[in-house]
């Protein structure tokens, strides 16, 4: 096993999609990482051979607190045993939770406790994914690499109305104190244009205060380098330093260890060719989605719909679960990609239906999201495996954050690594998954926000 001493960092993302965004900025700046769907045992780690960074890509997204606490303490405790310099809680650039579900006030106490550093810095901005932030308030491209316009986050097309967690505060500070009690500050864009010493001076002078948690605006890419160079230097060697973030922490990471010639790994990225057929599995509400998957279907992609059918017991789950498995392979051997969705955006009458049924259980909104995911996720990946084990194909995409690693599981990955940039923000991955037909193939991970119209399109011909 490779000394702990060569970690450089070690994140937890609270979901799939999410972990891989993370994943392409440390593998660009030249850390060799790997990103895993559980906590690596020495055994698992042992198949890597020197790496700067690993990732573990949770679910706690889709989780309530008491859920989140279990499975955080455990999994920062995991990573702290790899002695990394820096253990980053990796959440949606949109920095989507609320109280009762996917609560970063939690993953921020499971982490002051587990590495008791005198403050947790927390960095969202990602100019180089459209996401601003200015004064603490959070602004949005419409499609992450896209041309889209930029909303503040309330007023975003896609964000104000996510079916679970729509954002009604584009103030960051204010959002968070809904969740913690914890008393915050912010490094701003005035302070961002100070000579760096000054911009430390700030900061001490704010952890000094009692601010528990540190706040830093971005707006453009020459202050991530700033912003790495100033978390980097807060590290006590005699524990990581915890952060909570966007891949803006990665970025902001990578850039300044660049500098300082810390990372010089050199990426020989795979070309990608033309690829047909692909398989898509989208799990995904946004309406950037639905974008993609109608360009695709106009474009001669086949799609196939999940029917909320598929719920109502075990029975009609493995019925429809082998019915979705032979019409998936059957297009797939006549040379055609396929889209298998649960919905095409959030105005799909699916929507609605799904909400109504698991209602009709006497469930709350935070039990709708996690089993929604769960019970999706396990179609969508249970339907592809099968298919895939009748009729093999080169390369697979996975759309949507909250199913993702359910979906993942359920092929049976272990664990991704970047073998090529695509669209910023979800690289082109080779999955290891043993026993699994997924094993060696190339598998795309993106969220709702990602891209323009023509991904899936764009990703079968496979020049970007």
């Amino acid at each position: 096993m490779q000394s702990k001493k060569d970690i450089l960092l070690a994140f937890y993302g609270d979901d799939f999609t999410g972990s891989t965004d993370a994943l392409e900025f440390l593998s660009r700046a030249g850390a060799k990482t790997v990103l895993f769907l559980q906590n690596p045992t020495k055994e698992l780690l042992d198949k890597f051979t020197n790496l700067d960074a690993i990732g573990v890509a949770g679910m706690t997204r889709s989780m309530v607190p008491e859920a989140m606490k279990q499975e955080l303490d455990e999994a920062f405790r995991s990573l702290k045993k790899l002695n990394p310099r820096h253990v980053h809680y990796k959440v949606c650039s949109t920095f989507d939770s609320s109280p009762e579900i996917g609560n970063i006030g939690t993953a921020i106490q499971s982490g002051i406790e587990t590495f008791n550093n005198k403050f947790t810095p927390i960095l969202v901005a990602a100019p180089n994914l459209g996401r601003y932030s200015s004064f603490g308030n959070l602004y949005a491209r419409m499609g992450i690499g896209s041309k889209g316009a930029i909303y503040r986050l309330d007023k975003h097309p896609s964000m104000s109305k996510h079916p679970i967690t729509p954002s009604h505060e584009s103030d960051l500070r204010v959002h968070l104190s809904k969740q913690t009690n914890l008393p915050m500050s912010l490094i701003d864009l005035v302070d961002l244009n100070k000579d760096i010493s000054e911009i430390k001076e700030k900061l001490s002078a704010e952890i000094n205060s009692g601010n528990k948690i540190v706040f830093f605006d971005a707006m453009y890419e020459n202050q991530m380098q700033t912003i790495g160079n100033i978390i980097d230097n807060e590290v006590d060697e005699k524990t990581p330093l915890f952060s909570v973030g966007s891949s803006g922490i990665e970025k902001a990471l990578g850039d300044f260890w660049a500098t300082k010639g810390i990372l010089n790994q050199r990426n020989n990225w795979k070309t990608l060719s033309e690829c047909k057929p692909i398989l898509v599995l989208s799990g995904s509400v946004s309406p950037v989605t639905a974008s993609q998957i109608n360009w695709a279907i106009a474009n001669g992609f086949e799609d196939i719909s999940v029917s909320i059918q598929a719920l109502e017991n075990e029975t009609s789950e493995i019925k429809f679960i082998s019915e979705y498995q032979e019409k998936i392979a059957s297009f797939l051997k006549s040379g055609k990609s396929v889209i298998l969705h649960t919905s095409k955006g959030p105005d799909d009458p699916r929507v609605q239906e799904t909400k109504a049924f698991f209602n009709k259980k006497g469930w709350d909104e935070q039990q709708i999201r996690s089993q929604t995911a769960k019970r999706f996720g396990k179609i969508l990946g249970q339907s592809a495996r099968g298919a895939l084990e009748q009729v093999p194909v080169k390369r697979l995409v996975i759309a949507g954050g909250d199913t993702s690693s359910y979906v993942a599981r359920e092929l049976g990955i272990v664990a991704v690594e970047m073998i090529a940039p695509v669209f910023t923000g979800a690289p082109m991955c080779c999955a290891f998954a043993p026993n699994s037909p997924v094993n060696n193939m190339e598998v795309n991970l993106k969220g709702g926000q990602v891209g323009d119209e023509t991904y899936f399109l764009a990703l079968q011909k496979g020049k970007i």
